[in-house]
Protein backbone atom coordinates (compact mmCIF):
# COMPACT_ATOMS: atom_id res chain seq x y z
CA UNK A 1 0.00 0.00 0.00
CA UNK A 2 2.68 2.75 0.96
CA UNK A 3 4.66 1.84 -2.34
CA UNK A 4 1.88 3.07 -4.57
CA UNK A 5 1.12 6.09 -2.10
CA UNK A 6 4.70 6.88 -2.67
CA UNK A 7 4.29 6.27 -6.74
CA UNK A 8 1.19 8.48 -6.45
CA UNK A 9 3.37 10.99 -4.55
CA UNK A 10 5.91 11.02 -7.03
CA UNK A 11 3.64 11.12 -9.81
CA UNK A 12 1.84 14.60 -8.69
CA UNK A 13 5.59 15.85 -7.41
CA UNK A 14 6.58 15.27 -11.33
CA UNK A 15 3.31 16.73 -12.83
CA UNK A 16 3.69 19.92 -10.54
CA UNK A 17 7.43 20.11 -11.60
CA UNK A 18 6.49 20.32 -14.52
CA UNK A 19 3.42 23.25 -14.16
CA UNK A 20 6.02 25.04 -12.69
CA UNK A 21 8.67 24.39 -15.76
CA UNK A 22 5.75 25.77 -18.06
CA UNK A 23 4.59 28.47 -16.08
CA UNK A 24 8.02 29.68 -16.06
CA UNK A 25 9.14 29.15 -19.69
CA UNK A 26 9.87 32.71 -21.16
CA UNK A 27 7.94 30.95 -24.25
CA UNK A 28 4.97 30.22 -22.64
CA UNK A 29 4.03 32.79 -20.71
CA UNK A 30 2.81 35.11 -23.41
CA UNK A 31 0.23 32.51 -24.21
CA UNK A 32 -0.42 32.16 -21.06
CA UNK A 33 -0.96 36.08 -20.42
CA UNK A 34 -3.26 36.18 -22.91
CA UNK A 35 -5.28 33.17 -21.09
CA UNK A 36 -5.62 35.20 -18.04
CA UNK A 37 -2.47 33.92 -16.08
CA UNK A 38 -1.10 36.24 -13.68
CA UNK A 39 3.09 36.89 -13.53
CA UNK A 40 5.62 33.83 -12.93
CA UNK A 41 6.02 35.41 -9.62
CA UNK A 42 2.60 35.54 -8.65
CA UNK A 43 1.71 32.06 -7.46
CA UNK A 44 -1.79 30.98 -8.21
CA UNK A 45 -3.36 27.72 -7.68
CA UNK A 46 -4.48 25.16 -10.77
CA UNK A 47 -7.65 26.28 -10.23
CA UNK A 48 -7.46 29.65 -10.31
CA UNK A 49 -5.27 29.69 -13.57
CA UNK A 50 -8.17 27.66 -15.54
CA UNK A 51 -10.57 29.44 -14.04
CA UNK A 52 -8.84 32.84 -15.50
CA UNK A 53 -8.66 30.92 -18.98
CA UNK A 54 -11.86 30.26 -19.14
CA UNK A 55 -12.94 33.94 -17.92
CA UNK A 56 -10.55 35.28 -20.35
CA UNK A 57 -11.62 33.02 -23.68
CA UNK A 58 -15.72 33.66 -22.17
CA UNK A 59 -14.49 37.65 -22.80
CA UNK A 60 -13.20 37.21 -26.18
CA UNK A 61 -16.16 35.30 -27.05
CA UNK A 62 -18.41 38.40 -25.80
CA UNK A 63 -16.38 40.63 -27.68
CA UNK A 64 -16.46 38.97 -30.79
CA UNK A 65 -19.65 38.36 -31.05
CA UNK A 66 -20.56 42.15 -30.25
CA UNK A 67 -18.38 43.19 -32.96
CA UNK A 68 -20.41 40.59 -35.22
CA UNK A 69 -23.97 41.96 -34.01
CA UNK A 70 -22.02 46.25 -34.59
CA UNK A 71 -21.51 44.80 -38.02
CA UNK A 72 -24.65 42.96 -38.36
CA UNK A 73 -26.68 45.92 -37.66
CA UNK A 74 -24.64 48.42 -39.50
CA UNK A 75 -22.92 50.65 -36.66
CA UNK A 76 -20.02 49.04 -37.95
CA UNK A 77 -18.37 48.87 -41.11
CA UNK A 78 -15.04 46.72 -39.53
CA UNK A 79 -15.62 43.23 -41.21
CA UNK A 80 -12.40 42.39 -41.20
CA UNK A 81 -11.67 42.82 -37.65
CA UNK A 82 -14.93 41.07 -36.67
CA UNK A 83 -13.63 37.90 -38.74
CA UNK A 84 -10.44 38.19 -36.82
CA UNK A 85 -11.92 38.51 -33.58
CA UNK A 86 -14.34 35.70 -33.79
CA UNK A 87 -11.11 33.94 -35.37
CA UNK A 88 -9.47 34.32 -32.38
CA UNK A 89 -12.10 33.60 -30.11
CA UNK A 90 -11.95 29.95 -31.81
CA UNK A 91 -8.85 29.57 -31.61
CA UNK A 92 -8.43 30.51 -27.76
CA UNK A 93 -11.69 27.96 -27.45
CA UNK A 94 -9.36 25.12 -29.13
CA UNK A 95 -6.69 25.74 -27.44
CA UNK A 96 -8.68 25.61 -24.01
CA UNK A 97 -10.09 22.71 -24.57
CA UNK A 98 -7.10 21.01 -25.87
CA UNK A 99 -5.68 21.84 -22.32
CA UNK A 100 -8.55 20.22 -20.66
CA UNK A 101 -8.81 17.35 -22.76
CA UNK A 102 -4.87 16.96 -21.57
CA UNK A 103 -5.59 17.20 -17.51
CA UNK A 104 -8.70 15.49 -18.03
CA UNK A 105 -6.26 12.20 -19.58
CA UNK A 106 -3.81 12.67 -16.73
CA UNK A 107 -6.66 12.99 -14.38
CA UNK A 108 -7.78 9.28 -15.80
CA UNK A 109 -4.16 7.92 -15.57
CA UNK A 110 -4.09 8.68 -12.13
CA UNK A 111 -7.39 7.53 -11.29
CA UNK A 112 -6.41 3.83 -13.27
CA UNK A 113 -3.12 3.64 -10.93
CA UNK A 114 -3.66 0.43 -9.35
CA UNK A 115 -4.21 0.47 -5.23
Amino acid sequence: MSNFSSLIQADLASLTNAAHNLATSSTTIAAANQFGAHDAQHASSFAQSMQGAIDSVNQQDVDAGQKMADVDAGKSDDLVGAMLSSQDASLSFSMLMQVRNKVMGGLDELIKLPL
